[in-house]
Order: C-alpha cells, then sequence, then structure tokens
C-alpha cells in the first residue's frame, strides 16, 4: 500500500468503553477533505464490541 495515503484509524469504544484502541488501517486522500483541519471520522465494525463503534483518525 502507497504509505502516504495510508491512515490509522482508532477506535473510542462503545458507551461503557468496551473495544477502545482497536486500529484499522486504510486509505484515504487528506488532500480531498473539505475542512483540512479536521481529522477523519467514520464508523466500522469493532469485533471486540461486538458492534458498529466510532473511528478516529490518528497520526
Amino acid at each position: 500500500m502507497s504509505q502516504d495515503l495510508l491512515i490509522k484509524l482508532v477506535s473510542v469504544g462503545d458507551k461503557k468503553g468496551v473495544g477502545k484502541g482497536h486500529v484499522y488501517y486504510t486509505r484515504y486522500n487528506n488532500k480531498s477533505k473539505k475542512d483540512p483541519s479536521k481529522k477523519y471520522e467514520t464508523k466500522k465494525f469493532n469485533p471486540i464490541a461486538q458492534a458498529h463503534t466510532v473511528y478516529k483518525q490518528k497520526k
């Protein structure tokens, strides 16, 4: 994978904090963002929490 497009997404966990810290790696083009100061955020399935949780971009 191209390293310049590779970002790390870290889970914030569910309401009780289960699954916090689970990591996904994905490709994302930061140059096409509408607001460059904001970090990428998405919902993905967390296998530890067994539910969809919010993942935030980590440097």
